[in-house]
């Protein structure tokens, strides 16, 4: 098997240039704990919050950039951080063209709010009409955070599940650190964009972060298992170290030709999409990007460093 790549030598420097990707994420999510009101490491919308979701039917067709102004003029208004979305209608049964919907934080029957938000959108959208007030209230936000973490941790347990009864437990944990890798670096970035820019998760957010743990376990048993196969064929040939740099460089074309074709949709979709989609595909990226790194860089060399501690532990045999 030729060697290409040698990445069984360089571990440390690729377990170091981990730490320093999750670093700065980390001291980011512990200040946002410390300092948000909500004491999360991010900054939470307000699926999680509570909030008010307002629809107004509007007579005209409404551009990215007129719904850039509008969002300008209701946090200038004072509505803090307004998610605004557009619905479009192809009834002939109204002269409604498309709804707006704006989302924000809860609107109590006391606040001023809702009548700021008509005032601005009636400004923007002659004819514009309140066609429908949903609310979410803090306890029903509360719950559905709590929901969503539930998912998180079954989805963590079914892989470890998995991989434990298809490798061995090693791989499985290995694997299980490489998607809390993959985690910690997206939840990082986040909480760094929470911090400069009011970059808020909701529930798409998650929903992104499970796909990302979904693609990067992917990734990694496709590397754990040309281990296997090398170990059945090479295992008294060649050192674990040396079948461990040819599985990663046999399958390498593989997981690089994946993650850019999978990089090259979503930048399109980042680029050319919605605002309202954009948080969730950033997440995709960054969790493709790194899970990609991970597989390739960081499981791989766990288990390399397990497999060189338990043969340096292992009794030698008198001859």
């Amino acid at each position: 098997m030729k060697l290409k790549l040698d990445i069984v030598k360089n571990r440390f420097i690729f377990l170091a240039l981990s730490a320093i990707l999750l670093t700065p994420g980390i001291i980011a999510m512990i200040y946002s704990t410390v300092t948000y009101p909500t004491h999360t490491p991010l900054k939470v919308g307000i699926d999680y919050t509570g909030g008010t979701t307002l629809q107004y039917g509007v007579k005209q067709d409404v551009t990215n950039e007129k719904l850039s102004s509008v969002r300008d003029d209701l946090q200038k208004g004072g509505i803090d951080n307004p998610y605004l979305q557009i619905i479009n209608i192809n009834s002939q049964d109204t002269d409604l063209k498309s709804i707006l919907s704006i989302r924000t934080k809860f609107i109590d029957e006391k606040s001023t709010d809702q009548e700021i938000i008509t005032n601005i959108v009636s400004k923007d959208f002659e004819g514009a009409s309140l066609v429908q007030v949903d609310s979410v209230g803090p306890t029903l936000g509360s719950e559905l955070f709590k929901n969503s973490m539930i998912a998180l941790s079954l989805a963590l347990l079914g892989i470890v599940a998995y991989l434990t009864f298809r490798f061995q437990f090693n791989y499985a944990l290995a694997a299980i650190l490489g998607l809390v890798h993959d985690t910690i670096f997206v939840l990082g970035v986040f909480s760094i964009l929470g911090l400069f820019y009011n970059v808020q998760i909701d529930a798409l957010f998650v929903t992104a972060v499970l796909t990302v743990i979904g693609f990067s376990v992917h990734d990694t048993i496709v590397v754990f298992d040309r281990v296997r196969e090398n170990l059945k064929y090479y295992g008294k040939k060649m050192s674990f170290g040396e079948i461990m740099n040819s599985s990663i460089n046999q399958t390498l074309a593989r997981s690089i030709n994946t993650s850019v074709t999978t990089l090259i949709t979503l930048l399109a979709l980042y680029f050319l999409g919605g605002v309202t989609t954009r948080d969730f595909v950033l997440a995709m990226i960054l969790g493709i990007f790194i899970g990609t790194y991970s597989s390739i860089f960081f499981c791989s060399t766990l288990i390399d460093i397990w497999e060189d501690k338990k043969n340096s532990s292992a009794p030698a045999i008198a001859g």
